[in-house]
């Protein structure tokens, strides 16, 4: 396993992304339109639009690349997978209205992507943190190679997810 990032990331409107270094931010309602899973849109080629339950502030999160599909993790509370196809050379993790970018190496090619919160319910609750306060949710993203395949909700158990869940289905049109 390769970690290529760890640390906090600054989410506004409960938004980052990952994203061809350089690209402008899309719009949520592209991005989780077909989708079941109302946590990680990927329905743009080459992007993901990931949601944290905090609203302002810095959430902790990780990135990694692996060889194969890793084992679920019990400490996660809520948990999502998705394909992406990967043909920038750059990619990057940026946080929201590019306030910070960081360089992700991931290989060209078909990717799975597993997200993974952990206390999204408690930053939903919280909205706002201080700048200098310690994360009250946690992400991980992991990419490893994998055909395309629909998206999937794996694991559902706070309310926050269950209701962006029902949001995403209804971008279907």
């Amino acid at each position: 396993m390769a970690r290529v990032f760890s640390g906090p990331l600054r989410v506004h409107y409960a938004q980052a992304y990952l994203l061809p270094a350089g690209s402008s931010t899309p719009g949520l309602k592209a991005c989780f339109r077909g989708q079941v899973n109302g946590l990680c849109g990927a329905a743009l080629p080459g992007v993901l639009f990931l949601i944290t339950g905090l609203h302002t502030g810095q959430v902790g999160f990780s990135v990694d690349v692996v060889d194969t599909p890793p084992p679920l993790d019990d400490s996660w509370e809520d948990i999502v997978e998705a394909s992406l196809s990967v043909t920038a050379r750059d990619m990057a993790l940026v946080e929201w209205a590019g306030t910070g970018a960081y360089h992700i190496p991931l290989p060209q090619g078909r990717l799975r992507a597993r997200y993974c919160a952990r206390g999204m319910q408690r930053g939903r609750e919280l909205d706002t943190s201080p700048p200098d306060a310690a994360p009250v949710d946690t992400y991980a993203l992991t990419f490893w190679p994998g055909e395309s395949t629909g998206d999937t909700v794996i694991r559902e158990t706070t309310e926050v997810a269950e209701y962006l869940h029902r949001r995403a289905r209804g971008f279907r049109k």
